[in-house]
């Protein structure tokens, strides 16, 4: 079952985001990672959130583990995000009616 994953990076800044992005070898408006099945940040009035979904929850934590804790901590985010699952009842795909 797909899960939504939402982060909220407090104290974290777009600029850290871009640079993680970047570690990860991703581009704005490109693919994602395997598994990803959509993905968004926006900035808040602390930080930044960022609302991903994922085709399992195993997916998301390994890609977590490997990539966004280690690649946090090198641009200075300060923590580690307030994370929330949520199972996805239903979801779109871009291009699913071209």
């Amino acid at each position: 079952m797909a899960v939504a994953v939402i982060m909220e990076f407090a104290g974290a800044t777009l600029e850290q985001y871009d640079q993680i992005i970047g570690k990860m070898g991703l581009t704005p408006g490109g693919p994602g990672p395997a598994g990803a099945l959509g993905h968004w940040v926006a900035a808040t009035d602390d930080g930044i959130l960022v609302t991903d979904l994922w085709q399992t929850k195993a997916l998301y934590d390994a890609f977590a583990k490997e990539q966004i804790g280690p690649f946090s901590a090198e641009a200075g985010i300060p923590g580690p995000p307030k994370v929330t699952y949520l199972d996805a009842h239903n979801y779109f795909t871009p291009g699913a009616d071209a």
